[in-house]
Parts: structure tokens; C-alpha cells; sequence
């Protein structure tokens, strides 16, 4: 089969969240679901507000259908629009109007449409590791280039230093994911600041825009009180990009929504542009019948508390065993350390105790695993025992280990 050349390297490197999801489902069929622990997959499990479910059914029983499931301007429902606009508006008292809205097949479809607008050969986009891996995918499909700002050790703040280093002509995005997937990081309102001053003097340099792309599906997953800053309120050349996939529990659904503020430099053009590049993408429009229902659902939020009680279950049983992880801030995922240098072989043990968890190498972030919460409670609960069986292998390993490595420091004295 002659594929596209530049389908190869997707094949090669296909997700490795879907491939451990797969393996999840295939350990599921042979040992049972209740006898295999999948923390693969970001698939929120918190159930559903009650007021989508309620939306849905009355938009269904009340409205023609001929509208609900129909065409309508590609840039969504001008009445849904206008509401996203003054809910923006009212909470972070910024003038946003319904023309500089764009509804969109979740996130995912966002992040296309405006590398479709922004990208032309060998142009590049920035972004902070560790980060979402799909990133890659989108950019080098618009024949771009991600440049990755590397953390620093054991460190998951931005380290803008390197960010202004790294920014060139060519450059003419940074996407920022906050709070962060994978780590679970939110990033501080002095460093996004830090980080606005910087791309100030980095476009007086360059002597073009750049935008940075806020894609903030997470923004209503935070924990112990924290407030995620509004970005668009900090840099003029921000670009807002919201789903709500993980908010209300409906990732199937893709819808979403960008938003292209007032200040934001050719933004009207931009807008133009995004509305055309979502039809020729052949997204043509977002879900109609979804955009319907968040409309409704604007001021809804899933329940924090039901992944909050995850959260604080998995952190503190895994850290007490000897794991060394990140305490995640937002978001429903926790990094853990891989405790060996193999990390390959620290993997097989984990899946030999049916444990499904996923290496961040393709998230910039060597050394790591990413461990998402969104399932059951009792899913973790049951999972604690193949935890702390796996916790005496790698003891267990480490010991051997350092045996070895102590005869072979005896033998090289004899010789």
C-alpha cells in the first residue's frame, strides 16, 4: 500500500496513550476488567451533570429538529456564540463579542484549525515540556516544527529563559497548556507574567506576532483553592481555546470553543480565517445539537470533589510505598518517577501486575509515568495491592542491582 510519506512517522509513532489503552483492554479481556488496573486513558468517569442531561432532552422534545440537527454558520449558532461572549465578559471582565467566537469540535479541532490558519513550511510552535503528545501531530501535519522548551531537573515551572533562546523568526505560535496534561501542574500568575513580558520583547525582536495558543481544556479541574490566571488578560496576543470534554464529562461529544479577543493582533482576519479553515478541515461546523446544549450549561461544572478524593487516595498510598510523585495541583493526572534507570523493564513489572500506566518519553519528560485518576475510586482502591507487590519487585531489583554492581567493583580490584 503506498501511503503519504508523511503518514509514515505517525504510524511509528503512534500514541502511546492509545497503545497502553489498547493493551488495557486486551489484559481486560484475558484476565478480567476487575483484575486489570488501567490508568491509561484520560476518559473522565465523573458522572455527568444532571443539567446536560436535562438540556438534551428538552432540546429534543421542544425544538424543530430540522434546527437542532442542522446546518447552521460555520462558526456555530450565533445566539450560542453571543453566550460564551458574555459569560467570558462577565467572568474575566474582558470585552469579548460574539464575532470573535468560534465553536469548534473540541480542543483537538481548535489546535488544527489554528495551526491550518498560522502554519506555512518549516514555521514553528513552541511549547513547554512536558506536554500534551499530541502536539506533535498537529504541527508537523501543516508541515510546521515544535520546538520544545525542555524543563529544567525535577523542576515543572516554565523556564522562560530557555523559551526566549529558543524563539525564532520562524516562530509564530507557543501553545500553553494549563493546568498541565500530563503533570498536573498550574502554572502562577508571576510566571505567566514573566512569560507575557517575554514574548513582548520576543515579538519586537522578531518583528511579528506571536500567539500563544491557551488551551485550557482543564481549567475547571483544579484543587486546595487554586485559581488558573486568565491569559488573555496578561498578553495581548493570546489565543483562549477551551473544551468541554473533562468539565461536563463529555468527550465523545468534541465540542469546544476559541476565543479571538479584541486585542489580539489581525485577529479579525484571523477569525475569518479559523471560520474557513474548520469547513475545508471538513469539521464544517461544531456538534449542532451539543452546542445547543452547553448554552445551557455554561455555568456547570463536573463535581472536582469525585476526582479530588482520587487524587489525594493515589497520591498519598503510592508515595507512602516509596514512589517518588508529582502532587498534582489540576487536571486528573500524577507523574511518578520511574524508580530505575530501566524504565522499560520497570513497565514490564508494573504490567505484570496488570497495572496500565504511560511512559511520558512522548511528552518530553524521560524517566516518568503518567497515571490518569479518572476511574472509579474503588478502581484504585483495588488497585493497591499490585502497587505495593510491584514496590517489593523493584526493591527487590535495586538490591540485585546493587549486589552486582558490588562484585563487579570486587572483580575489577582483583584484575
Amino acid at each position: 500500500m503506498a501511503l503519504a510519506k508523511t503518514m509514515e512517522p505517525l504510524l511509528q509513532g503512534n500514541s502511546a496513550i492509545r497503545k497502553m489503552f489498547e493493551l488495557g483492554q486486551e489484559m481486560a479481556e484475558k484476565y478480567g476488567k476487575e483484575n486489570v488496573y488501567d490508568f491509561s486513558l484520560g476518559n473522565p468517569v465523573a458522572p455527568v451533570p444532571y443539567e446536560v442531561k436535562n438540556a438534551i432532552i428538552s432540546l429534543l422534545e421542544n425544538q424543530d429538529p430540522h434546527e437542532i440537527h442542522g446546518y447552521m454558520k460555520n462558526a456555530g449558532y450565533d445566539e450560542v456564540r453571543e453566550q460564551i461572549a458574555r459569560h467570558l465578559k462577565r467572568r474575566f471582565e474582558l470585552p469579548y463579542e460574539k464575532e470573535q467566537i468560534l465553536l469548534c469540535a473540541g480542543a483537538a479541532g481548535g489546535l488544527n484549525v489554528l495551526m491550518r490558519c498560522l502554519l506555512d513550511e518549516e514555521d514553528e510552535v513552541l511549547c513547554f515540556a512536558p506536554y500534551f503528545t499530541e502536539y506533535n501531530a498537529y504541527v508537523s501535519h501543516y508541515k510546521g516544527k515544535l520546538t520544545v522548551v525542555p524543563i529544567k531537573e525535577d523542576n515543572f515551572s516554565l523556564d522562560i529563559a530557555m523559551a526566549d533562546r529558543l524563539i525564532r523568526r520562524k516562530t509564530k505560535a507557543v501553545i500553553l497548556n494549563n493546568p498541565n496534561n500530563p503533570s498536573g501542574v498550574v502554572y502562577k500568575e508571576e510566571e505567566l507574567k514573566a512569560l507575557a513580558e517575554m514574548l513582548r520583547e520576543a515579538e519586537e525582536r522578531v518583528g511579528h506576532p506571536i500567539y500563544l495558543i491557551c488551551d485550557e481544556p482543564y481549567r475547571e479541574l483544579v484543587y486546595d483553592d487554586r485559581i488558573v490566571p486568565f491569559m488573555p488578560g496578561l498578553y495581548h496576543n493570546s489565543i483562549y481555546l477551551y473544551s468541554f470534554s473533562k468539565t461536563l464529562s463529555i468527550p465523545g461529544e468534541r465540542i469546544g470553543y476559541l476565543a479571538i479577543g479584541a486585542g489580539v493582533e489581525d485577529g479579525e482576519k484571523l477569525m475569518r480565517a479559523a471560520t474557513i479553515a474548520g469547513r475545508t478541515l471538513g469539521f464544517v461546523n461544531a456538534p449542532s445539537l451539543f452546542q445547543k446544549v452547553i448554552s445551557e450549561c455554561l455555568e456547570v461544572k463536573v463535581d472536582v470533589g469525585f476526582y479530588d478524593r482520587n487524587r489525594r487516595l493515589l497520591y498519598t498510598e503510592l508515595t507512602e510505598m516509596g514512589f517518588s510523585c508529582l502532587p498534582p495541583e489540576g487536571a486528573f493526572y500524577l507523574l511518578m518517577k520511574s524508580p530505575l534507570e530501566d524504565t522499560e523493564g520497570f513497565q514490564k513489572m508494573a504490567e505484570e501486575e496488570h497495572i496500565i500506566m504511560v511512559p511520558t518519553d512522548g511528552f518530553g519528560l524521560p524517566g516518568y509515568f503518567r497515571l490518569s485518576y479518572c476511574i472509579p475510586f474503588e478502581s484504585i482502591e483495588s488497585s493497591l495491592p499490585a502497587f505495593r507487590a510491584l514496590w517489593e519487585k523493584v526493591k527487590h531489583r535495586k538490591e540485585t542491582d546493587a549486589e552486582q554492581k558490588d562484585s563487579d567493583v570486587k572483580n575489577q580490584k582483583i584484575l
